[in-house]
């Protein structure tokens, strides 16, 4: 925990940058695990569409000191069948099926169980046909709004940022769209602002993120020292920080009304967008950083230039490696015929005298007695040490001795 805390804090300070470009394989299976997870929600759970989307009737009224259950079987006595009952503050709204203005009339009368009376009761009916023009609607502004977030990005930047931020954006809204439906959570208009906005604040980090790297990678020519990936990782690294902090301060207001509001003071509405904001947020922080720039720079490594580029710094480090190695191999070389000539003078010495004794008796004569005075001639020196110069006398005993 202390370690993971020491990591963190130094990735604050901008002492160490974390290698994300390099680890794409890792960054796709966490996002493609996501990815199966929210499908299946979607194909199992499917998504709970609210009332303004398939139609229906709503009512609300206050009714204090009944539970859920009496609620809902005092709906249900008057004729209505699809009964979902949800607690708002201190109202209970009711919604059903689409019903007649004669069963819209006879729930409000038998809300006179419940000790409201009927005038007391807010009514709502909304078509299915308003429903599909809502979702029509909905759909065409989630197209508008990714044509024009292509066509900037591409004139902006370029092309292959456009796609790996579009993929991006889809990513996001599966994600959350599956998180929707394995929680149950109610879709509504609300929920929709909550997508479109969270597909903005996506779109934004993505493009600080992008704007960096087209910054660093600029200058990166034939001769430069590192490839595309190492400097879209560097321009990564220098604003992860800045991601995370906007993403913080974003998340935690939206968590407030999330977790604190919609369980202190039950707003209904806002636990609609509040919802999707929240997990927008997440995970459009995390797409930005971990899903599109590794795939813009994937993308961006299959130029001409930039494989030229990774290739002349493959060669050039390969090249430094044999000098390396041929240094290593001349310098242990030299350090090899360093230590012989020392070796052999050992062995030749200590070989002598043997070689004289052996050689009296089974040898040349003559070969044993020219090695033997070498070999004394060599101990007297050693022993006698160097010449010591004779001492000088006075004048006066030089005198004398005359």
């Amino acid at each position: 925990m202390l370690g993971l805390r020491a990591v963190i804090s130094r990735i604050y300070r901008g002492e160490i940058s974390a290698d994300i470009v390099g680890r794409p394989r890792l960054w796709y299976s966490i996002s493609g695990l996501l990815l199966a997870l929210s499908i299946a929600g979607l194909v199992i759970q499917g998504l709970n569409f609210g009332v303004e989307f398939r139609g229906g009737s709503v009512f609300t009224f206050g009714a204090p000191g009944h539970s859920i259950e009496d609620v809902r079987g005092a709906v249900q006595s008057g004729g209505a069948h699809q009964v979902i009952v949800q607690k708002a503050g201190g109202d209970w709204r009711v919604t059903t099926e689409s019903l007649s203005s004669t069963e819209v009339n006879e729930v409000k009368s038998i809300s006179e169980d419940l000790g409201v009376p009927a005038a007391k009761v807010s009514t709502q009916v909304v078509g299915a046909s308003w429903g599909g023009e809502v979702s029509a609607k909905a759909w065409q502004a989630l197209a508008v709004f990714m044509v024009l977030i292509i066509a900037y990005l591409s004139v902006a930047f370029e092309w292959r940022m456009a796609v790996a931020a579009l993929v991006a954006l889809v990513h996001d809204l599966i994600i959350t769209a599956g998180i929707y439906a394995w929680s149950g959570f109610e879709v509504t208009p609300a929920t929709l602002l909550g997508f479109l906005t969270i597909l903005g604040y996506s779109l934004y980090d993505a493009v600080v993120v992008f704007d960096m790297i087209k910054e660093v990678t600029r200058p990166l020519g034939p001769t430069s020292k590192i490839t595309y990936s190492q400097a879209a990782n560097q321009a990564l690294s220098s604003t992860l920080v800045r991601s995370l902090n906007t993403s913080l301060v974003a998340i935690l207001p939206v968590a407030a009304i999330l977790f604190i509001g919609t369980a202190l003071f039950g707003a209904g509405t806002l636990k609609d967008l509040s919802l999707a904001l929240f997990v927008g947020m997440i995970v459009g922080t995390y797409s930005s950083i971990c899903v599109a720039t590794p795939m813009l720079v994937q993308l961006k490594e299959r130029e001409p230039r930039y494989r030229q580029l990774r290739e002349n710094i493959a060669r050039r480090e390969a090249s430094a490696k044999r000098q390396a190695k041929a240094v290593r191999t001349r310098t242990a070389a030299a350090d090899g015929e360093d230590d012989a000539p020392s070796g052999g003078s050992q062995g030749s010495d200590g070989a002598a005298p043997n070689g004289a004794r052996s050689g009296g008796g089974s040898g040349d004569d003559g070969q044993a007695a020219e090695e033997a005075p070498v070999t004394v001639t060599v101990r007297k020196v050693v022993q006698q040490g160097p010449r010591q110069q004779p001492k000088r006398g006075t004048r006066q005993q030089r005198r004398r001795g005359r």
